[in-house]
């Protein structure tokens, strides 16, 4: 793509900002508040523990088999209808929990959530695509902090709505919706298309697989692949479970929402500080080292989470936790923007999606198997994967070295920065 036809990147990166920092506010409140609404709708206590594992590992599963699609109709035909799309599929989604009555209305809802994922792969690509290759980190830790921002804000809203407004989780939920569907027109009218270097041609299944193979087949992409699984086994694991240990430490019901907004909120904030940061680091000391470092911090932090017995405690691990997973984030994503072929970047962008849907099935089904042993047992084994998957960014660096962005490997129009 010829930059100086592109559209300006700052502009395209607020829009996707707004887009994704949405998305995280009504997928944490999920998180957040699912235990909740589990006992609005008259699941006992004591079956509440289980069945917020299941239920999370509801969350990926019908979004598993389309990943491949989403990049190759978003590089064939639209990138923003898919995001679009999303964020419709959101409004839905947060539309059902806020509505059920009974238990399987609410495994519903989790079902249609994967059908909204799919949408930050092609945001990334087409960021990757207008933005200056000395901008890169920068851009893409801005944006890898909006969903951060987001997943601190939806446990914040959703605690002065049920604790000081009083209102129930369905409202917050309900609000979800609303501004899903605020997001949709915004991208609708407020953001331009931006179509890839090389536009696919052919049959959609055939180039579904065709993503897939070649994916697989790029031995740095089936390193990241590995890798960045196994970080989201540990982080998804103990996702579901943050909300029962702040009530635990807390003291406090189901009924109220407690400290949750305050933990998740202040750890989100400060986690979306990092995000930027350790992209700015990124650009001066290589993605691989800051890769392994941010691994190897999550580990640490929630093996210390469990230990502290305040609140406070809780507020501080977790926000180095938090810090570190974005710029995990952050840092695989900028591997993959500029080692991936162009005729091949969306849809690898799309895909390393599939590692966390395979976490978010396999975390939170072990987290129901662990957590009989109790809540600290679910975070002192997320922690060893943690320190597993440490150990094999450390194999992935060794192994692949840095290989030139291909991007850079031909000669580009650059489009003059003020």
């Amino acid at each position: 793509m010829n930059l100086r036809s592109a559209p300006d990147w700052r502009p395209l990166l607020a829009a996707y900002w707004i887009a994704s920092f949405i998305e995280g506010l009504g997928v944490s409140q999920i998180w957040a508040f699912l235990p909740n609404r589990l006992a609005e709708v008259g699941v006992p206590t004591h079956d509440v523990q289980y069945l917020v594992g299941l239920l999370g590992s509801l969350f990926f599963l019908t979004g598993l088999p389309i990943i491949p699609l989403w990049g190759v109709w978003a590089d064939k035909y639209s990138r923003k209808a898919v995001i679009i799309r999303s964020a419709l599929v959101e409004a839905v989604v947060f539309g059902v929990i806020a509505a059920s009555r009974a238990p399987w209305q609410l495994v519903v809802g989790m079902l249609l959530v994967g059908f909204q994922l799919g949408n930050s792969g092609v945001m990334m690509a087409a960021i990757r695509d207008v933005t200056p290759r000395r901008r890169l980190g920068l851009a893409l830790g801005i944006f890898a902090a909006s969903s951060v921002l987001g997943f601190g804000a939806g446990p914040t809203l959703g605690t002065i709505m049920i604790d000081g407004l009083h209102a129930s989780s369905a409202a917050v939920f309900a609000l979800a919706a609303a501004l899903s569907v605020g997001v949709a027109i915004l991208l609708a009218f407020g953001s331009q298309e931006v179509r890839p270097e090389k536009v696919p041609t052919g049959s959609t299944i055939r180039l579904a697989f065709g993503a897939v193979r070649g994916v697989m087949s790029d031995p740095i992409v089936r390193w990241l692949f590995v890798v960045y699984g196994a970080v989201f086994v540990g982080r998804q694991m103990s996702a579901p479970y943050m909300t029962l240990l702040i009530h635990q430490v807390d003291h406090t019901s189901l009924e109220v929402a407690g400290s949750v907004g305050l933990v998740l909120g202040v750890a989100t904030v400060v986690g979306a500080a990092f995000s930027p940061l350790g992209g700015w680091i990124a650009d001066r000391l290589g993605f691989r080292l800051v890769l392994t470092a941010s691994i190897a911090g999550m580990a640490v932090a929630f093996a210390l989470l469990p230990i502290g017995g305040t609140v406070a405690w809780l507020a501080v691990v977790y926000s180095l936790a938090i810090a570190f997973q974005a710029v995990v984030g952050a840092m695989v994503s900028g591997i993959l923007a500029t080692e991936t072929p162009p005729e091949r970047r969306s849809a690898t962008l799309n895909l390393i999606y599939l590692p966390l849907y395979m976490g978010g099935i396999a975390g939170p089904a072990i987290g129901a198997g662990v957590v009989t042993r109790g809540l600290p047992a679910v975070f002192f084994v997320a922690a060893g994967i943690l320190a597993a998957a440490t150990v094999m960014a450390v194999v992935f660096a060794r192994r692949t070295g840095g290989r030139p962005p291909t991007a850079d490997r031909r000669p580009r129009v650059e489009r003059t920065e003020p």
